[in-house]
C-alpha cells in the first residue's frame, strides 16, 4: 500500500498552479495588450487589467491584413500537410514492416536519417524544385541522351522547356512538408506489437495486403492517428520560414507571416495592440482542435507510451 503525504501532495499542486500561472501569463499580457487602445497601450507601465477596445481592435486587423483569408490559407495548409504526413508514413511503415523485399533495413534506416536534414537545411533545393518542377524531366532527357537520338533520326531537336511552377500555390506550400520520419518510425514500431498471428489469420481469410491495412491496421491505429494528427496540424500551422519564401502574393500567405505585417518598423506609430489582438486570434483554430481532440491525443500518447 502506497502511504500518501498531505505536504507532498500541497507542494505538488503548487508547483503546478505556478507553472500554470507563468505559462498563461504572456497570454493574458497578450489579451490586456490586445485589448487596448493605441494610446492606452502605450503607457508604462502597461495596464494590469484588459480594455474595451478587443472587438475594435479585431475589426480592424480583420480589415487592414485580411485575417480570414490568411486564416483559410492556414487552415488548408496545416490540415494538408497532417493529412500528407499521415497517410505517407502509414503506407510507408505498412511496406516496411509486412513485406520481405531487399534492403528493407537500409530504407527504412535511410528514412530515419533524413530527420537530420530539416526544412531549413534544404530550403534553397526545395524552393529551386517547387519553382521548376519539370527541372528533374529536362535533367534525364539531357542525361539520357534521347534527345541526340531523336535529332539524329528525325532531325528534329527535343527540348523540354516547359515551366511549371507551384509559386503561391497550396501545392507548393504542401508537398514539401508532407513527408516525416518520425511518424514512419512511431507506426512502424506501434505495426510490431501486433502479433504476427492476426496477420496469418487475415492470410487465411484469403484478405489482401491493402484489406488487412485498411480493415484491421488502421482502426487499430486511431489513437495514434489522433495524436500525430494534432502534433502536425500544429506543426504546419506554425511554419513561418517556408511560407515567408514561396509566397509572393499576399493573399497566398498564411496567419503567422500575416502578422508580421502588423509589426511596427520604421517610423510608423507602434500599433502593438493590432498585433496583440491578431496573434491571440490565431491561436484559436488550434485551440479549439486540441480541445476537441484532446481525449483521443492522450489515449494515443498513453497507447504509443506502452
Amino acid at each position: 500500500m502506497i502511504e500518501r503525504a498531505s505536504w507532498l501532495d500541497a507542494a505538488c499542486h503548487a508547483i503546478l498552479v505556478v507553472a500554470a500561472l507563468l505559462t498563461c501569463l504572456p497570454l493574458y499580457y497578450a489579451l490586456v495588450a490586445g485589448s487596448l487602445t493605441t494610446a492606452e497601450v502605450q503607457q508604462v507601465p502597461l495596464p494590469f487589467l484588459p480594455g474595451g477596445a478587443f472587438v475594435e481592435n479585431a475589426r480592424a486587423v480583420w480589415t487592414r491584413i485580411g485575417l480570414g483569408r490568411l486564416l483559410l490559407n492556414s487552415v488548408i495548409v496545416a490540415l494538408g500537410i497532417a493529412v500528407g504526413k499521415l497517410a505517407i508514413s502509414l503506407l510507408s511503415a505498412f511496406a516496411i514492416t509486412y513485406f520481405r523485399f531487399r534492403f528493407r533495413g537500409t530504407v527504412f534506416w535511410l528514412i530515419f536519417l533524413s530527420l537530420m536534414l530539416p526544412v531549413e537545411v534544404r530550403i534553397v533545393p526545395t524552393f529551386e524544385a517547387m519553382t521548376d518542377v519539370l527541372m528533374p524531366l529536362r535533367l534525364l532527357v539531357q542525361l539520357s541522351g534521347v534527345d541526340s537520338l531523336v535529332q539524329a533520326m528525325t532531325g528534329w531537336r527535343l527540348e523540354v522547356s516547359a515551366n511549371w511552377s507551384l509559386l503561391n500555390s497550396y501545392s507548393g506550400l504542401i508537398f514539401p512538408l508532407m513527408a516525416s520520419a518520425t511518424a514512419t518510425f512511431l507506426f512502424r514500431q506501434f505495426f510490431l506489437t501486433i502479433p504476427d498471428e492476426l496477420c496469418d489469420a487475415a492470410r487465411i481469410d484469403g484478405a489482401s495486403p491493402m484489406r488487412f491495412f485498411w480493415t484491421i491496421l488502421l482502426p487499430m491505429s486511431r489513437p495514434n492517428l489522433a495524436a500525430l494528427g494534432i502534433i502536425f496540424f500544429l506543426f504546419g500551422w506554425n511554419q513561418y520560414l517556408w511560407p515567408l519564401l514561396f509566397t509572393t502574393e499576399p493573399t497566398m500567405t498564411t496567419v503567422v507571416v500575416g502578422i508580421k505585417q502588423l509589426v511596427p518598423h520604421g517610423d510608423s506609430i507602434p500599433a502593438w495592440n493590432l498585433t496583440m489582438n491578431a496573434a491571440l486570434l490565431a491561436m484559436l483554430p488550434p485551440i479549439v482542435v486540441v480541445l476537441l481532440l484532446q481525449r483521443w491525443f492522450v489515449k494515443g500518447l498513453i497507447e504509443s507510451g506502452k
